[in-house]
């Protein structure tokens, strides 16, 4: 199989989380056990941070590989989902693995992930542990898929387990409380290694630290630890506490092992976080004038952020072109949305997109109106004609409307 027909078959044959659903998600680690049992253990020869949590983990675990790829190390960097290419999901100093990599591991390895059913995050893990160790890489940024606990991410033991905050995502997996999800994400701390927690609430905070305290584990509070940052290109609001986050983690780091990371290396990360990494889709202008900003924020707390964000900005109209996966619980979601504002209803070209017709009549419900279209790109392309120069564009709602306009 070439490229091409090796990820369709990745995509096509075996459960992914992204693209289906409740009905990938696998509860327990039988299958990553198998895994990395069958390729020799790659994991065990890795020196890694693990970053969890609701939202930031992306712009985290960029953050932290950019200023480690200034300090002069080999970085590997593990995150998802991807936004145009599944290479993305795995990088060293930010150069995608290879095609044939992606391929030579796909074959070799095909009879065992079809005789055990493995998933596709599954599968993607084991190539990135397998990749990273042939590459000899000095430290890897492993950022967790979904959860903690049971994520097929957790059969680590890093130097620094990172959790950004808590929030309401994915409850249907990981409980209906923030106690509950604090927990799921709790799961990645191991006995004697040190937790950085970005963000916390009363409630999550008890339930890190008691999880801190039976595994003898420094717990670091990056919000109480962190007041200055250093300037970077990544300029949503919600920014602010995932560079605390990465700063205090980076403090942790070089206290507690012999990387030497110096002030220099961490101004100069943080400022070419997006030259160093290539991420992308935070609050990210694809235009001036109008003014187009899109953004991967998906849950009730990323949204919030980012719509007071907006209602920052000086513009005549404002123009949305919006789209969910099937999953999000939208009466939450919806009423975070202004009501003065032309709405563009879209459908993310994957199974679990959400039927525009659908999203209309919800959006109805809040006062928030606007018209259908057949695809995300004709309903960008459409806010772009209808748009003055003086007004702003926003395009959001899923990663994988993002992905379509990127």
């Amino acid at each position: 199989m070439n490229y091409n027909e090796t990820v369709n078959w990745m995509f096509q044959q075996l459960p992914q989380y992204q693209l289906q659903g409740a009905t990938a998600y696998k509860a327990d680690l039988t299958n990553t056990l198998l895994l990395v049992n069958h390729l020799g253990n790659p994991e065990k020869k890795l020196h890694c941070i693990h970053v969890a949590g609701t939202n930031g983990k992306g712009s985290t675990s960029h953050l932290l590989a950019a200023v480690l790829q200034e300090a002069g190390y080999k970085v590997g960097l593990f995150t998802s989902p991807h936004l145009k290419d599944f290479r993305e999901r795995i990088k060293i100093n930010g150069e995608m693995i290879s095609e044939d990599s992606v391929c030579e591991f796909i074959h070799k390895n095909k009879p065992f992930f079809e005789a055990n059913q493995l998933s596709f995050f599954e599968m993607t893990i084991g190539l990135a542990f397998e990749y990273f160790v042939k590459e000899n890489v000095d430290i890897t940024i492993i950022e967790v898929g979904l959860g903690g606990r049971l994520d097929a991410t957790n059969v680590i033991t890093p130097l620094i387990s990172v959790i950004t905050n808590i929030g309401f995502d994915h409850v249907q997996f990981l409980g209906n409380t923030l106690e509950a999800i604090a927990g799921e994400k709790a799961g990645i701390i191991k006995p004697n290694v040190p937790v950085v927690i970005g963000e916390y609430t009363t409630e999550t905070k008890l339930v890190f630290e008691t999880k801190a305290q039976s595994t003898n584990s420094e717990i670091y509070l990056a919000s109480d630890l962190v007041s200055e940052t250093y300037l970077s290109p990544l300029l949503g609001d919600y920014q602010i506490p995932n560079k605390k986050t990465a700063l205090q983690t980076l403090k942790v780091l070089q206290l507690q092992t012999n990387f030497i990371i110096s002030e220099e290396n961490i101004k100069n990360g943080f400022w070419k976080v997006i030259e160093n990494t290539g991420l992308q889709g935070r609050w990210q202008q694809l235009g001036e004038n109008p003014k187009t900003i899109c953004d991967t924020a998906h849950n009730f707390d990323g949204l919030k952020i980012v719509m007071n964000q907006i209602q920052k900005e000086h513009f005549e109209t404002l123009h949305i072109v919006l789209g969910f996966v099937n999953d999000k619980d939208l009466e939450d979601i919806l009423p975070l949305f202004p009501k003065k504002a032309t709405y563009y209803f879209c459908k993310p070209n994957i199974p679990r997109g959400l039927d525009a017709i659908l999203l209309k009549e919800k959006a109805a419900n809040y006062t928030l109106y606007g018209e259908i279209f057949p695809s995300v790109s004709n309903a960008y392309q459409t806010a772009k004609q209808n748009a003055s120069l003086n007004d702003f564009i926003y395009i959001g709602g899923s990663t994988f409307v993002v992905a379509e306009v990127l």
